[in-house]
């Protein structure tokens, strides 16, 4: 969704993926930024607390009908149908992010 969004253009691939990686983590209450993942991404949890907020935000409130065929295509079975996931509630992401 954010190769669509001229925002994230400025980001750095790396910085994005792990971000993308974190806020998955969080919410598949899947843990943390473990030492290890910090080690290889070259991040810590803290630095990619503002861009997790900001691919929460870009979940919640993305327009339905603002590119169709990405959703359907990744609402199949096939893709484990990651389109269908709720977000996270913002508050909620926020208090878990503190508390990494």
């Amino acid at each position: 969704m954010t190769l669509q969004e001229y925002d994230y253009a400025r980001e750095s691939p790396s910085k994005l993926a792990a971000s993308c990686l974190l806020l998955a983590l969080i919410m598949k209450n899947l843990g943390g930024w473990t030492p290890t993942l910090e080690y290889y991404s070259g991040y810590s949890s803290q630095d990619l607390h503002p861009l997790v907020k900001r691919l929460n935000f870009l979940l919640t409130y993305q327009p339905r009908d603002k590119l169709k065929a990405v959703r359907t295509k990744y609402s199949n079975r096939v893709f484990f149908e990651v389109a269908k996931v709720t977000p996270m509630d913002m508050l909620k992401l926020e208090e878990i992010l503190k508390s990494c």
